[in-house]
């Protein structure tokens, strides 16, 4: 039976962070996994560091997209090329702790589950771990994730036998992650959080997960425009959200 995990990572200008991302997987104590760097149009030396990353493990695949293609583009390119039964996304500044892979593959298996993430904690642009740590709930369903988005994506796991890879394709908007979450559990599915801080989530000062203002109006428009609310329930959700993002950083 195949119980290999595919991840998939997109990478763009990454040179400063992508070798601690690709050495958390090697230090993972699950081994049976491949790892899929995407690379799409990076203007730094994250080409030179992709071309002697490649020599540390013969799990590891690099794959060059169109220039300038956006994370879910990247990402579902990955998808495309991966061999795995179990997909898991990482984001390429993002660090895994060493028992992540296999503490969550048994939290899947042992609740027959198809889609499942876990908690994690805020790291500096160092890496640094803050001692924020996001705890998540035991399940969520469509509705409780559209009011409470604690599903990151460096976090997430899914069975592809129980999900068919074709439909984890993220959608070309911003906020994909989210959007692609909503998409799965608005089939009916479950996702189930394992609460253990097992990935540090990196916030440089410049991503694009920073900019908070920006952040609200990918939200707002993923109620109006991909779920297709109305503005009266768009915002009783989007208090919910906002709420809840608050205090997952203070």
């Amino acid at each position: 039976m195949n119980e290999k995990i595919s991840i998939i990572v997109p990478v763009h200008n990454a040179e400063k962070y992508i070798e601690e991302t690709v050495s958390s997987v090697l230090s993972q104590t699950y081994p049976d996994w491949e790892l899929l760097l995407v690379e799409n149009g990076s203007t730094d030396k994250t080409n030179d560091k992709l071309e002697e990353i490649m020599k540390w493990d013969k799990r590891i695949r690099v794959f060059h997209f169109t220039k300038g293609a956006s994370a879910a583009r990247a990402r579902n390119e990955g998808l495309r090329y991966s061999e795995g039964r179990y997909i898991a996304f990482l984001d390429a500044d993002d660090i895994w702790k060493s028992e992540k892979l296999k503490k969550e593959l048994k939290f899947l298996k042992k609740h027959n589950a198809a889609f499942v993430f876990t908690g994690y904690e805020f790291a500096d642009e160092n890496g640094k771990p803050l001692g924020k740590i996001v705890r998540v709930p035991h399940t969520l369903n469509h509705k409780q994730a559209m009011k409470n988005t604690t599903i990151f994506t460096s976090t997430v796991m899914f069975d592809t036998v129980l999900i068919p890879k074709e439909n984890l394709r993220m959608p070309e908007i911003k906020s994909e992650d989210t959007a692609l979450w909503w998409q799965v559990l608005r089939s009916g599915i479950i996702a189930y959080g394992l609460d253990e801080n097992l990935v540090l989530y990196r916030r440089p000062g410049k991503s694009l997960s920073s900019n908070k203002i920006e952040a609200l109006r990918r939200i707002w428009n993923l109620y109006r425009k991909f779920e297709k609310l109305s503005i009266v329930k768009s915002a009783w959700y989007f208090v919910n959200w906002a709420v809840r993002a608050v205090f997952r950083r203070i």
